[in-house]
């Protein structure tokens, strides 16, 4: 059991949503077997002052059922339930389960979603680990009960979602406007986008006979690291289990109508189809998992310009849904070999290092030589895509699961030894950078300038900030230079 020190220490960490739950959950694991009585159950609940116990079978360690206070409460005090009765017959059964590396933010749409309290967590073999309750991930916006997240899981058709998603919209304006910090905002606002594009999936998927197979949702770029803001494209694909090429071929025909059919809808609701077309509904983008390990490693073994522009928006990959394993394992494969690959590891550190800062030499302003935009400076280009270039680098060298840059950078600095203080200035500079990007959005009225803007017009403040945070990009770059430069 965990002493008071560590307990103390676990309460003043910051709540990160892209924690995993198997480092998050710290509480005993409460189980019984099946035959367990009521009352030897209901003394251990008391015992330990949990709220829940796992039923999980004695030999195989998998988890059968679940026994809540709640539970108790009804099938027990209200029902008058037999306290000698084995477990298994007042038992919760069909248990919920999600994977124990899956995210605090992936477990918090899922209880919200399904309207439950308590996640069990497994092992990659279905063995019990854990389980993480709705009070674990109290503080993680966006799980909380809102009017829009009850509207969100309410609607039944395409043009209340449309509705929704100009709701949301509205909401993070409102939010920008309160000033609320960069992580809160891209959290909510992942949050609330990852529950609309769950409905819009299901309610496609009930129009259409899909195959009996093992199939997941994947989604890429900043939608992948929970970075999206309010200008943002598709970028999505679809994995499939699949024995051999023919079957694949067979399948991937089967599933691209409704992929296709899914990517209209989103884009109706307001995520317009991806000009590069990285989208599902692309035959090239909609594998089976045999196909998809095959392309990373074309990738990793030839990383020409091509190879390097993909794996900058597909390595950034999370399943979303359907059988989230083909996702997790997809991604494990990756990390487990491209640390092998140091010539890919060098072009991509090569490639984020061709950016030219928007400070001149006495730190003043350069403004893009763009005679359609004058006197501005691209925030994504120049701002924020060098730390996500750069932490997605050193998530593939040093085998880190996550995929969202803060968590990124945090890994890789607390690996690495790097000082808390210059961690943490990083981390800040990109958020600082990311919210200006949201506020420029909110106030923006084209695509085209959603991620411009001119200093000139920002708060002093601001733009001190601003010009600290592009510092930092170059003190990031010198630390790639220095950790990959050849032997």
């Amino acid at each position: 059991m965990p002493d008071s020190s560590t307990e103390q220490a676990a309460r003043a960490m910051p709540f990160s949503p892209y924690v995993s739950l198997r480092h998050l959950v710290r509480s005993l694991p409460l189980t019984v077997g099946p035959s367990a009585s009521v009352r030897e159950t209901l003394l251990l609940l008391d015992k330990t002052r949990g709220d829940a116990v796992v039923v999980v079978d004695e030999t195989s360690r998998v988890p059968l059922g679940i026994i809540t206070l709640h539970d108790v409460l009804r099938r027990v005090a209200i029902e008058a339930g037999d306290l000698q009765a084995p477990i298994a017959a007042v038992m919760t059964g069909g248990l919920i389960t999600v994977p124990a590396d899956s995210t605090a933010h992936q477990a918090s749409v899922v209880m919200v979603r399904r309207g439950v309290h308590h996640l069990v967590l497994i092992e990659a073999d279905g063995s019990y680990f854990n389980i993480v309750s709705q009070t674990d991930l109290y503080t993680l916006p966006g799980a909380r009960s809102t009017d829009l997240v009850t509207a969100i899981l309410a609607a039944r058709d395409l043009p209340t979602l449309v509705e929704l998603a100009g709701e949301i919209r509205a909401l993070v304006g409102r939010l920008v406007a309160e000033r609320v910090s960069a992580d809160t905002l891209c959290n909510r606002l992942s949050s609330l986008n990852d529950l609309l594009t769950l409905q819009v999936i299901e309610l496609v998927a009930g129009q259409f006979e899909l195959p009996y197979v093992q199939w997941c949702w994947l989604v890429f770029g900043s939608e992948g690291r929970l970075e999206q803001t309010l200008a943002t494209d598709q970028d999505n694909g679809l994995i499939f289990a699949a024995d051999s090429g023919e079957q694949a071929a067979v399948l991937r025909e089967s599933f691209l109508p409704f992929a296709w059919a899914v990517n209209e809808a989103l884009d109706a609701c307001g995520f317009p189809l991806c000009k590069g077309h990285i989208m599902a509904s692309n035959p090239q983008w909609c594998l089976s998992a045999d196909e998809w390990r095959a392309a990373f490693a074309g990738w990793l073994e030839n990383p020409q310009p091509e190879a390097l522009l993909n794996s900058s928006i597909f390595f950034d990959l999370r399943g979303l849904y359907g059988q989230e394993s083909l996702a997790n394992d997809l991604r494990g494969w990756l990390l487990a070999r491209a640390h092998a690959y140091p010539i890919f590891l060098r072009a991509m550190v090569e490639n984020t290092l061709n950016w030219e800062s928007p400070l001149n030499w006495w730190k003043g302003f350069r403004y893009d030589l763009d005679k359609d935009f004058p006197h501005t400076i691209d925030l994504k280009k120049h701002g924020s895509r060098p730390f996500v270039d750069a932490a997605r680098v050193y998530a593939l060298a040093r085998q880190i699961p996550d995929t969202n840059t803060v968590e990124r950078l945090r890994v890789a600095g607390e690996q690495m030894g790097v000082a808390a203080y210059d961690a943490a200035a990083l981390i800040d500079a990109f958020q600082h950078i990311q919210r200006l990007r949201l506020e420029q959005q909110v106030h923006g009225s084209a695509d085209a300038i959603s991620n411009r803007v001119d200093p000139d017009e920002l708060h002093e403040l601001d733009r001190l900030i601003l010009k600290e945070s592009l510092k930092q990009v170059g003190y990031l770059q010198k630390r790639l230079v220095r950790d990959f430069a050849p032997s």
